[in-house]
């Protein structure tokens, strides 16, 4: 089964519903260290970044540019299932430039802010991954919450760099042992993938029941499942991820 394939039957875990009892089960069954799961405070010092949801029951398109044609048209749920939610990097006038999966990468889809159709807000996590030490950092403002080893791509399908999001959490036995106990799906893609790969071009943060370390992945970043528990547990959709040498 494709990867696109084992995580659009996990639709429903991602929901925002079910998504506080998957944190519980993936608690349960690998042990954790000490982690601080209460809300944040509400004075964070340091970055933060705006965030945009699509409301319930509503549509909007996808332009190219700020005003300019319209590459797609997007609902309130991913292709995946979870609530869609897009990490606004870039604002012009009435227009937010966002990562979207839907466009290259390294491409802004253009979306119009429209309060009807979205709820604005801001978030204080975010992802550091730097692939030549091999190592993840999850920030909240100006704070380093966590630091972790992780397994990068390989030397022919090397891990691509740039700004991305966090589009969906996947959490489920239906991801199969490849994905060990969840994933976090990125808005970027692989361009690199080898040949007679049939598991889909998206990129993820996801766990394995291998070893962590190395440069041997098809691209995704892999870490430990009692690790990759933490990050999925605290991380919102939408949050910046930054991949960089």
């Amino acid at each position: 089964m494709t990867f696109l394939a084992l995580i659009a039957a996990l639709a429903v875990s991602a929901s925002s519903a079910t998504r506080t009892a998957a944190v519980d089960a993936l608690r349960a069954s690998v042990p954790l260290p000490a982690i601080q799961f209460n809300p944040p405070p509400d004075q964070i010092k340091g970055p933060s970044f705006p965030i945009a949801t699509v409301r319930s029951g509503h549509r909007i398109a996808l332009h190219a540019s700020p005003g300019g044609r319209v590459v797609a048209r997007v609902g309130d749920r991913t292709e995946f299932g979870s609530i869609r939610v897009f990490w606004i990097e870039e604002a012009q006038g009435a227009w937010f430039g966002v990562p979207a999966p839907e466009l290259p990468d390294g491409e802004l889809a253009w979306i119009r802010d429209d309060r009807f159709a979205l709820d604005v807000s801001q978030t204080h996590f975010w992802i550091d991954a730097d692939v030549s030490s091999q190592r993840l950092e999850l920030h909240h403002g100006d704070r380093l919450l966590d630091r972790f080893p992780i397994t990068v791509g390989s030397p022919a399908s090397p891990t691509p760099l740039g700004d991305y999001s966090v589009t969906d959490g996947l959490v489920g036995k239906g991801l199969g042992p490849w994905y060990g106990c969840c994933a976090l799906a990125l808005s970027g893609h692989q361009p690199n993938l080898p040949p007679g790969w049939i598991g889909g071009n998206r990129m993820a943060i996801h766990g394995t029941p291998g070893a962590i370390g190395g440069a041997t992945s098809h691209g995704c970043l892999r870490a430990s499942d009692p690790d990759m528990i933490s990050l999925f547990a605290r991380v919102p959709l939408g949050a910046p991820v930054f991949i960089h040498a």
